[in-house]
């Protein structure tokens, strides 16, 4: 089977291990006190303004407190306490713009630019509690922006600039926000990708409770303008202050909302409070990537509109007083080299990048990376779907040169950091699993009455005990908080995932439960026949669904990108058909398999499997307004109708 359960083990090198920051002492110490292992971490890794006395409280499960009578100022963790310390000079942000434009953000001036803006933002009335939506390009204000909100006390709700003026409209309306802080666009794939305009229409049905918008000039494209409304950044931020005390709010003092969508429902407004999320994303970025701020040039190539980019470029690297290079563009834009280039261009040492990505550069061919000086990797990481094995493999080979540890993390919006992923100092890394939980981290794979389960038994992944990244709830609806997340087993998180063990006890994910088909009574993950896809020779990339069937309730159906160079014969479809079969065994067998030139994805590289579906029921074309081409999926309805 490819789901590579017996697959090779890549053990640390004897180097990495001697100095790897985790070792097998912090798992027995987490083992022995979990409680007092986070208390310990939090105390080493933040600095409190009022040291807390009370580490969880869980009386009001499924509510959780963390470090609650502790006071402490996220933006101040995040910068002043580095500039006091003596780091002022280290780079904080190298900013590469997709036209190639650059700034260098040193720890000394990215805290002035967000006492400035803090400053600014306080000039317009806010305070402590307010809401602040921000939708933005990725660009070093937008991280400004979001510090300038945590200094101040006042959450914000990032929005991914890719959503549509509906959407943002729905996210303002929940949050209540006051301020929304955006700009006049970015680059996207060498032109200019307009925000402005989809919040003037967001707001011009007067709804909303917005009295202030603030724009970033990135493009220089004209925009509407309302007097009385609209303010220039520059014109509202450059004249402040570079003075501003940071006040210490209580560690459950709420941080961030971030919407997460379904494809029923309202969005979810998902609620991280401050304490407990900073301590978890701290920790993670010195336990999984293990980080070495001296030395290390981290980059997260998602965008700050997902949680990856909260925890992962602006609070867990900003925290740990890493040097991080922020890119505004596509993988491909003005090449196909334009990742590795920036890796080569600033040194990076620990790449951190979705599986979609990695089998698109996989597609492209090695000869492209080959063409440049990867040599400073030391780690690679991979976030936000599982990853076969197969793109496992050519991630370490091609771009960490046989030798960076791939580190495979589990983690979700709701989570707020890591949970699941190999400690690389400690354990053999394995091609398509996260493996363990993460030092403090207890979790289970159950079956349908909650029992767990033993190697190689499909069930459902648990959260049984609170961590301190935890969700405080959904904003403004506790009742749906309890309903998603903690019915369907009595008091542990339901995470949704579909996960089984290994015979060495290794976490392998089988995707969301609703991506687990059941086929004639046999329960089939997406992924695993994906992955069996993908090893083909021919294919490079592979979306696999299930679709209502009359007979067998469910059938298989896949859509499949060939590699550059294979044959689109005639008998392609049969050939990956047996393939699968062969493989897996023949109830996995695809019903169709439907060769493409592209999938629907998100901007951040998400395949929208249910647009597929929907092709796959003959319903045609879905909602697709947040793929990053729209189009895409007309091409894709071609190709499956012939029409």
């Amino acid at each position: 089977m490819t789901d590579g359960t017996t697959s090779t083990t890549y053990p640390p090198s004897e180097e990495f291990a001697a100095q790897a920051n985790i070792t097998t002492a912090d798992f027995d110490a987490a083992a022995a006190d979990r409680v007092g292992f986070w208390a310990d971490r939090s105390r080493e890794l933040l600095d409190w303004e009022v040291p807390f006395t009370e580490t969880l409280d869980w009386s009001n499960p499924p509510f959780a407190r963390w470090f609650a009578d502790g006071k402490l100022n996220v933006a101040a963790n995040c910068l002043d306490r580095h500039v006091t310390a003596g780091l002022g000079d280290r780079v904080a942000i190298h900013f590469e713009g997709e036209p190639g434009d650059t700034r260098t953000l040193t720890y000394s001036q990215l805290t002035t630019e967000v006492k400035k803006a803090a400053n600014a933002l306080a000039s317009l009335g806010v305070t402590q509690g307010d809401r602040v939506a921000i939708y933005m390009p990725m660009i070093p204000e937008t991280v400004i922006a979001m510090l300038a909100c945590a200094r101040l006390g006042a959450p914000h709700s990032v929005v991914f600039g890719g959503f549509s003026s509906d959407a943002l409209r729905s996210r303002i309306q929940d949050a209540e926000a006051r301020v929304v802080i955006t700009a006049d666009g970015g680059f996207r794939r060498g032109k200019p990708s307009s925000l402005k305009p989809a919040v003037d229409t967001a707001l011009s049905a007067g709804d909303t409770p917005v009295e202030h918008v603030v724009v970033v000039k990135r493009t220089g494209e004209d925009v509407d303008w309302t007097e009385g409304r609209d303010t220039w950044w520059s014109d509202l931020v450059d004249s402040q202050s570079e003075e501003h005390q940071p006040q210490a709010f209580e560690a459950e003092n709420p941080l961030f909302i971030l919407y997460t969508s379904g494809t029923t429902g309202k969005p979810k407004g998902i609620l991280h409070t401050s304490g407990g999320y900073l301590t978890q994303a701290a920790f993670s970025m010195r336990a999984t990537f293990d980080l070495k701020p001296e030395t290390d040039v981290f980059w997260c190539t998602a965008d700050v509109g997902w949680v990856t980019g909260h925890s992962y470029i602006v609070y867990g690297p900003l925290a740990s007083g890493a040097t991080q290079v922020i890119y505004e563009g596509t993988p491909d834009t003005p090449d196909q080299g334009r990742w590795w280039q920036v890796v080569e261009k600033y040194g990076v040492t620990i790449l951190y990048t979705a599986p979609t990505a990695i089998r698109t550069c996989m597609k492209w061919g090695d000869d492209i990376p080959a063409q440049y000086d990867l040599s400073s990797l030391r780690l690679l990481g991979s976030v936000g779907e599982p990853i076969n094995p197969e793109a496992w493999t050519w991630y370490r080979r091609v771009i960490g040169g046989d030798t960076c540890p791939v580190v495979d993390t589990w983690w979700q919006t709701e989570t707020g950091a890591h949970m699941i992923a190999p400690m690389p100092g400690v354990l053999g890394t394995k091609p398509g699993s996260s493996q363990r939980p993460i030092p403090g981290i207890s979790v289970k794979v159950v079956d349908d009455e909650g029992r767990e389960l033993g190697p190689d038994e499909p069930g459902l992944l648990v959260i049984d005990e609170p961590w301190p990244s935890m969700l405080r709830g959904v904003y403004g609806d506790p009742e749906r908080f309890k309903e998603t997340y903690w019915s369907r087993f009595d008091g542990v998180y339901f995470a949704g995932d579909g996960a089984r063990y290994d015979q060495d006890g290794d976490i392998w994910f089988l995707g969301r439960v609703d991506d687990v088909m059941n086929v004639s009574g046999h329960r089939l993950s997406t992924t695993e026949i994906e992955s069996s896809l993908v090893a083909h020779d021919a294919v490079a990339e592979a979306a696999v669904v299930g679709a209502a069937d009359e007979t067998s309730g469910q059938a298989v159906y896949a859509f499949v990108i060939l590699r550059a160079g294979a044959q689109q014969s005639e008998d392609m479809e049969q050939t990956l058909r047996a393939h699968v079969g062969a493989d897996i065994g023949a109830i996995a067998k695809p019903k169709r398999v439907f060769i493409v030139d592209e999938l629907p994805k998100t901007r951040s590289g998400k395949i929208v499997r249910r647009l597929l579906k929907d092709l796959a029921e003959d319903k045609g074309i879905g909602d697709a307004s947040t793929l990053a081409d729209q189009s895409v999926m007309e091409v894709i309805h071609r190709q499956v109708t012939g029409s």
